[in-house]
Order: structure tokens, then sequence, then C-alpha cells
């Protein structure tokens, strides 16, 4: 049997959140995730969000209790000089607990690594079903897939490879297809590859033509909506998508409860549709808060291209997060604001709204004074803004909301099962778990009738139910005694305490991390690799030329290249503008167009067989 055939006879689906720490990948435990992922201290894509090695160990231990998994991405490019380095740090990443290790570097695999598993990372640009199979070939045991995939790309990679396929459904989107984007390398030195992306697609650009005739001003023209694909669970279970991953690496902790809590409501419903399906982890998480996306930072949302390609995935007045839509201004007055849905809104609340320059205003809110039993209200900025009538107000901070994220707002239990019996000379206490490991106690101890018989089962009951101590929550007891023998409740305690001591060393001990998926040799799909290749160091070249690739040209970030395209994304402004000649646009349009930023000048190229663009530097 292929793994594409065990994983379908699992039918296992996985929800992974980010950590940008120890304390983000525990509250992504907590909160449902079924697997974390974090960055080492070195060589992550997120640079600002690395760990220790002693972090990951704890988190993995932490995570393991519920059958959860930690997989460290060492996600950049290499040089030469960093490869010794990359090599020691995968082996403390493995002796410390790790699952599995994110990699976009082919030079890894050249390395003497442990018997540790590797994903390929979604900055290997996984967008094909060749690049797919070679990597699984390769040794990857799983694939982040490019965001830009269809639901239909998906389900053929899926049905041609055997591979375990991971996709993002939530968060921040880069508009470059991952690991093709040169511009923050080219512009400052700060590669992408390399985690130190300066983020120029977020920036502010005029829209210019061959005559230098402005056709677009002061508009974020590259920076996409956050992606939201909780609607499409379901379908992505049928496609063949087994991990569902939330973007956020630099994330705070409230944004990873919150949007956790979400998915993992999101799919558990998603579950009881498909008969056979279940969660790659143990335990049940109770929720004490009713999460919502919309009160954690995005800008606004789109399903990208996962339906096919349409306008409007792009938010061109801000970059920054718009939150939830409120309602329109009713009336303004000298120092106060009347809102429709103001009873919704809490003293502190931040709001915000885009002014008549076409850029994002914000303010907070000092009072609020709902108007009687309607749901209008009088909302008193801390600073009046200048707003008209009818403005669209939005909420980017909800006081009310962040006060309940900050207590406690899951519990999550693994289902224990418990029998206490009577041995010749004592009692045994034998303890279940939910994924049918078991741990028994037996002790010696004098018997004495009870002089109350009616108290003694309550009495054990209570004591061997009191697990709020631990990870575990009784779910059955099932009580075997000859007589109402007497137990002092300090006793009873004593020895639930041993046995759930007993059970968690069976259960840390049964603990199996997954084999590297052993490679087969196949050639890559390319012969020629120019510097989109991204090789910087010997070990990638040697690599790809035992793959069968011939020509190797270093990665851009070894050699700058002039005139090539710095960015390569689906994105088109010329669709988003409605002038695409594939949609029927008949005019002629004065190209070539060009991005502009305060004396920086970018070149857009359109590749309409591919339905692609790209910017030139």
């Amino acid at each position: 049997m292929n793994l594409k055939n065990e994983i379908a006879a699992k039918s296992v689906v996985e929800l992974l959140s980010p950590a940008k720490n120890i304390e983000c990948g525990m509250a992504a435990i907590n909160h449902g995730a079924d697997a974390v992922y974090i960055g080492a201290s070195q060589f992550s894509a997120r640079a600002a969000a690395g760990n220790s090695v002693s972090d990951i160990e704890k988190l993995a231990r932490y995570a393991h209790q519920y059958r959860a998994k930690v997989y460290v991405a060492l996600n950049t490019i290499l040089t030469d000089a960093q490869l010794t380095d990359a090599e020691k740090l995968i082996h403390q990443i493995y002796e410390a607990g790790a699952d599995a290790l994110i990699v976009q570097d082919m030079g890894i695999l050249k390395m003497n690594l442990p018997p540790i598993a590797l994903h390929a990372s979604t900055q290997t640009d996984n967008r094909t079903m060749e690049k797919v199979k070679f990597l699984q070939d390769a040794g990857f045991s799983r694939v982040v897939l490019a965001r830009e995939l269809s639901l239909k790309q998906i389900a053929e990679i899926s049905s041609q490879t055997n591979v375990e396929l991971e996709a993002f459904v939530h968060g921040a989107l880069c508009v470059s297809y991952s690991g093709q984007c040169y511009i923050s390398e080219s512009m400052t030195g700060r590669s992408a590859n390399r985690g130190q992306c300066a983020q120029f697609c977020r920036l502010p650009y005029n829209l210019t033509d061959a005559d230098g005739n402005v056709l677009v001003r002061n508009k974020h023209l590259l920076s996409l909506k956050d992606l939201d694909l909780s609607d499409y669970l379901p379908e992505l279970i049928d496609a063949g998508v087994m991990s569902f991953k939330i973007e956020g690496r630099l994330k705070d902790i409230d944004y990873v409860k919150n949007i956790t809590s979400y998915y993992r409501k999101k799919l558990d419903a998603a579950i009881e549709q498909k008969a056979g399906y279940s969660r790659t982890s143990s335990g049940k998480t109770t929720f004490f808060f009713e999460p919502n996306p919309e009160k954690s930072f995005r800008r606004n949302a789109t399903d990208y291209f996962l339906n096919g390609r349409h306008n409007a995935i792009i938010q061109p007045e801000t970059p920054k997060s718009l939150g939830e839509p409120i309602g329109k201004v009713l009336n303004v007055k000298r120092n106060a604001i009347e809102l429709e849905n103001g009873h919704l809104l809490n003293n502190g609340d931040g709001l915000c709204f885009i002014n008549k320059k076409g850029e994002l205003e914000g303010f907070r809110l000092n009072t609020v004074q709902t108007l009687g039993n309607q749901k209008t209200a009088f909302c008193y900025p801390d600073t009046m803004p200048v707003i008209e009538s009818g403005t669209l107000i939005y909420r980017n901070q909800d006081q009310a909301f962040e006060k309940i994220l900050n207590g406690k707002t899951a519990d999550r239990r693994v289902g224990v099962k418990m029998n206490f019996a009577e041995t010749a000379n004592g009692f045994k206490l034998s303890i279940t778990s939910e994924e049918n490991e078991t741990a028994t106690l037996a002790v010696e101890y004098e018997k004495q009738l009870a002089s109350k018989p009616e108290n003694v089962e309550p009495n054990i009951r209570q004591q061997f139910s009191k697990l709020g101590n631990s990870i575990y929550e009784l779910q059955q007891l099932e009580i075997k005694l000859e007589n109402t023998w007497f137990f002092p409740a300090s006793v009873l305690s004593e020895w639930r305490r041993q046995a759930i001591e007993k059970l968690d060393k069976v259960r840390a001990n049964n603990y199996v991390r997954e084999l590297p998926r052993k490679a087969v040799h196949s050639d890559f799909p390319i012969k020629q690799l120019t510097y989109l290749g991204n090789v910087t160091n010997k070990n990638a070249e040697a690599f790809y030329r035992e793959h069968g690739v011939e020509s190797i040209q270093p990665g851009f970030e070894i050699k700058h290249q002039q005139g090539v395209p710095l960015m390569f994304t689906k994105h088109c402004i010329k669709y988003e503008m409605g002038w695409c000649p594939r949609e029927g646009y008949k005019e002629k349009v004065n190209e070539p167009f060009f991005l502009t930023h305060k004396g920086q000048k970018f070149e857009l190229r359109f590749d309409c067989k591919k339905c692609q663009m790209e910017v030139i530097g």
C-alpha cells in the first residue's frame, strides 16, 4: 500500500497553526491545533520569529501529550558558509523532539541528516504535478502547495501523487509565487528567500502608461486581501488536502487563539460531513468564547484563485487591517458621530474608515452613548475626524473581545476510562486513554468495612474524577468491589495521582515520530535552471546535477541579474482594471505600464498565455 492509499485508509485531516514563540504554540495546541509550525533560531523564512532549541523541545513535549505535532521551519536558502551550522542545528532540532523539518533549500538533502521527516516549503514553488511528484520522489513526506492553485488543480495533483498535501487556508498572501520574488533583495539586499522581506508588495504605487500618464494614483496595487477558505474545507478535503494551514508566524497570541478556534470548529464540522474521517491528534477542546476572524488582523478576505480567477482580490486603499464593518455614519455633530449599529461598540474601541483622500484613517472612542432601544449610537472620538454622512465605519480593535481573549478561552482534555477493582491483597486502578493506552496501579492495602456504606461509591467517583491538574477528563468509571470498603479521600487522591503519572509515562514512551520518506531517483522536470532555481550553495548544485539538470545559474542572492523579472504573480493589474483581452477588452492600451513609488520604477509585463504578470526592475 503506498502512502496516498495509507492516508485515504486512515482518512485523517490536520489543523496546522502558526507559532511565533512557545507561548503561541501552546495556545494553538490548547485551542485545538493538531500541529504547529515554528521557526528555528536561524534559517527561517520569518527571521523575526526565531526560537531556541530549548523552547522547541518544551513545545514538542507539550504538544505530544495530545498527539499533536511540531514542525520546525528551516526554509531559507543557504550559502556555503552556512551549511555546517544548518546541519548542526537540524540535529539539535531532531534531538529536541520535532516531528518534521520544513525546508526550501535542496542542499539540505545532501547533508548527513537525522531520521526526521521533511516537508517541502511553499517556498519551493509547488504549483505543478511534475514538481510535486519530483519532491515526493526526492524524499519529502509532505508538500506545501502554492496558494494560487484552484480546487481542480489540487485534485489533479492529488490524483497523480502519493504524498501528503498541505494547503494554506487563512492569513496573509504573498502576491508573488512563493520563492519567486526578488524585488526586496534587488532593492534593499533583504532577501525574501532568507526571511528578510521588505514587503514592497504592500507599498502604494502610481500606475503609469508608456507616455507617463498616471492611470491610477497612490494605490496599493500589489497588496492582496487576506486568504479565508473557511467555507471550502469540505471541498478541500475532497480535493486531497490533508493539512489545513493557518498563516501567521509573526502574529500575536490573540490571533492564534481566535483563528485556531475558528478553524477548529469549522474543520470539525467538515469532518462530521465526511464518514470515516478523523483528526490527527487527541483530546477535545472546550471553548469559552465565540471565535470571529473579523476581530483579528486581516485585510478583508478573499478565496484568491481557489474557485478560479476573479477581480477584487486586492485591497488598494490600505495594506493594514480594516477589521469588521460596523455601519454607516448617519449624522456628524461637533464632537460626536451618530452611527448605525452603534450598540455593538464599547468605550475604548478602535474605529477606522477610508477618508476622502482614499486613505485609511483611524480613531479611538472615548465613550459610546446608545439611543434608547435603538441600534444607533452617538460615538465620541478621542480626536474628531473629518468625516461625512454615509461613510462606512470599521472596527479594528474590539475592547470587549480583547478582554475575553486575555482570559482563559479554551480547555483541551484527553478522555480516559477508569477501572477500579479489588485484588487479593488490595486494589488496582487502571486508566485507559482515548488512544487505548493503559496504565495500571496495583497497591497492597488493608481492607476495612465502611461505617457508612452509602458513601463509598460517591467518594470514589468524586476523588477519581478530580483531574483538573492533568490533561485528562474522566469519561467512564467502572467500580468492581466485593464489599463496601472504607477509603480515606487522601488515599484515593494519591492512587489517582500515581496512576495518572504512570499513564503519562506510558503515553510518552509510546509516542513515535514519523520516519523520513525513502527517496527514489527521478529527474528534475527542468534541464536548465536559471536564477529562479534559487541555487546558492554547492550542496544544492550537486543535488540538481544528480537529478539530471544540465545547466545551473547561481541564485539571485549570489549574483543579481539585470533586467529580469523580480516578481512573478498570478495577480494581474490589467485584469483587475478590466483591461484583459482574454476577457473581451478590445480597446488599445498604451503599454508598457509602470509602477512608480518615490523614484523607484518597475515595468509590468503580461504573459497572457500563462495568465501571469511579471514585475521588472
